[in-house]
């Protein structure tokens, strides 16, 4: 089932493994049960310390298995084959149920230990979601401390009949108690926030509770990563508050243009910048959302759960999001049929129709992806041309599935209540108004910047990006911008790190050329505040 490159792996990861385990296996005569057996008894031949014990006949799902220590109970079950992006979680669930130490803070464990109830996570993945992992791995580990609850992760492609009757349309999705708890990329501190209602009140009070920051960083993405890093080198007091850390980023599926790594996954990319951030000395104020700045000679950012933060100066960096087509029944059927990600909810349309709106080189690449996966897609540009590059032109017209309508202005998509059953759109060139039956649309139409919460405050561009100039200064004295939110053209991730940077190496120069100013407002806060 393993090759042998990935068993050498595993079985140098399984060294690490102090307790024994016990995988328990719920088959029946299927082929994907004996191929569920056959991964299973590979990994119990790499350590002595795993076995596999095969029970027919009981009310688990078929396929599935739970991973606990050996004669007792466990709340982590997999109902599928978890390879794919899904193989790391079967590797931590076995590492952490076999002893290994789980990298959270003690005060997270503890919350986790605290919550009253009993819990039963229901998360439905793809074997090609990169979101995916986050939750399933987050809610193993909160199953692993917490034994009330109890969590299965379900592969919707293999249990297609479940998606249905649920009607999963997007990954992940997750259900608590047999009700939907969320959707979307979530880790062990979204999920806490969800279930502890006091967590919001105990934050703000932390969090008014700050000293004033030197710099203070709005956003954890690339670009708000390396001006925390560039920070933290000068020695000055730097702080780093984020929605979640990583950014677009944990979005990506592949990249492979960001200068000396040759391929690498989006995020596998953000864990590799947070790791890089923590090794300095950073304030790190994560799944906390930015509402509001107010300039002044010290400046504050207002928080959602209404703590204020303080800084000397500030560097924006709130990146962007997918940018949405704006018509009836888009916000209807998000996640009923309206999808942003092919690489995640792509599965899910397995043998169904969908739509692609966008010409361009996102457009063009998710059409090429499902295509593979799906009967037929129907790729609408609003253009006289495609935008995307050539070579992936090419590769578009020699799908048999596919089909291109350009000068096509989607004008609804429709549904039936529940979920998305077509897409209606103009011919431009003739004016001619057509349906297309279908079951999902993907909207590929670019980005738009994070900067709702900053209209008024400071000069922003005619499509809503941060206007900066050459050091990354905005119209704010002591404030500046970098990243994908900013005019500054080609949104690059090696560029969003560049502008990061540089941001954070001017907001320095700021302090220094303004220092016996920032000193009398710092001075004239803390007496307020006696």
């Amino acid at each position: 089932m393993l090759d042998a490159n990935l068993k050498t792996q595993l079985k140098s990861y399984l060294e690490k493994v102090s307790k024994p385990i016990e995988l328990v296996a719920s088959v029946d005569d299927s082929a994907k049960s004996q191929e569920l057996l056959a991964l299973l008894n590979d990994i119990a031949t790499l350590s002595e310390r795993v076995t596999v014990v095969e029970r027919r006949g009981d009310s688990e799902r078929k396929p599935s298995f739970s991973i606990g220590e050996a004669g007792k109970g466990s709340g982590i079950r997999f109902a599928g084959i978890p390879l794919g992006h899904e193989f790391t979680s079967l590797v931590l669930a076995l590492l952490q149920v076999g002893g290994h130490p789980v990298k959270l803070d003690d005060a997270v464990i503890e919350q986790i230990r605290s919550l009253d109830g009993d819990y039963q996570f229901e998360t439905y993945f793809s074997l090609s979601c990169q979101n995916c992992p986050e939750v399933v791995q987050a809610l193993n580990v909160m199953a692993l401390i917490n034994p009330r609850i109890r969590h299965v992760a379900i592969d919707g492609a293999l249990f297609q009949n479940e998606v249905d009757a649920r009607q999963i349309m997007a990954v992940p999705t997750m259900f608590l108690n047999g009700e939907t708890f969320g959707q979307g990329r979530s880790g062990v501190k979204e999920i806490l926030a969800k279930l502890d209602t006091n967590a919001g009140a105990r934050a703000a009070k932390e969090l008014e509770n700050k000293p004033v920051f030197d710099t203070l960083i709005v956003g954890g993405g690339p670009a708000g990563a390396a001006a925390a890093i560039y920070s933290a080198r000068k020695g000055i007091a730097t702080g780093v508050v984020a929605e979640r850390f990583g950014g677009q980023v944990l979005d990506t599926l592949a990249i492979e243009n960001f200068v000396s790594v040759t391929e690498t996954e989006g995020p596998t990319f953000a864990t590799a910048l947070e790791q890089h951030v923590k090794a300095y000395d950073v304030d790190i104020m994560d799944v906390q959302r930015a509402e509001a700045l107010i300039p002044g000679r010290i400046h504050e950012v207002r928080l959602a759960n209404g703590a204020v933060l303080k800084a000397k100066t500030i560097i924006l960096a709130t990146g962007a999001r997918w940018r949405e087509i704006n018509v009836p029944g888009e916000r209807e059927y998000r996640n009923h049929g309206v999808a942003y990600c092919p690489h995640c909810d792509g599965p899910l349309f397995k043998g169904k129709r969908v739509a692609v709106i966008g010409g361009g080189n996102s457009g063009v690449e998710a059409a090429i992806d499902l295509a593979g996966l799906v009967r037929e897609v129907t790729l609408l540009e609003f253009g006289a041309t495609l935008r995307a590059d050539e070579v992936l032109q090419r590769k578009l017209r020699s799908l048999p599935n596919v089909t291109v309508v350009t000068q096509a202005q989607t004008t609804e998509i429709t549904g039936d209540g529940k979920k998305v059953n077509g897409l209606i759109y103009k011919d431009l060139a003739s004016g001619e108004v057509k349906n297309v039956e279908l079951e999902g649309v993907f909207v590929q139409i670019g980005l738009v910047p994070n900067t709702e919460w900053l209209k008024g405050t400071l000069e922003l561009s005619k499509h809503g990006e941060i206007v900066v100039d050459a050091r990354g200064a905005t119209s704010v004295p002591g404030v500046f911008a970098a990243g994908d939110v900013t005019t500054v053209p080609f949104k690059q991730i090696v560029i969003a790190v560049g502008e990061g940077a540089k941001a954070s190496l001017s907001a320095f120069d700021h302090l220094i050329r303004n220092s016996e100013e920032v000193a009398v407002a710092v001075e004239a806060e803390a007496e307020a505040a006696v």
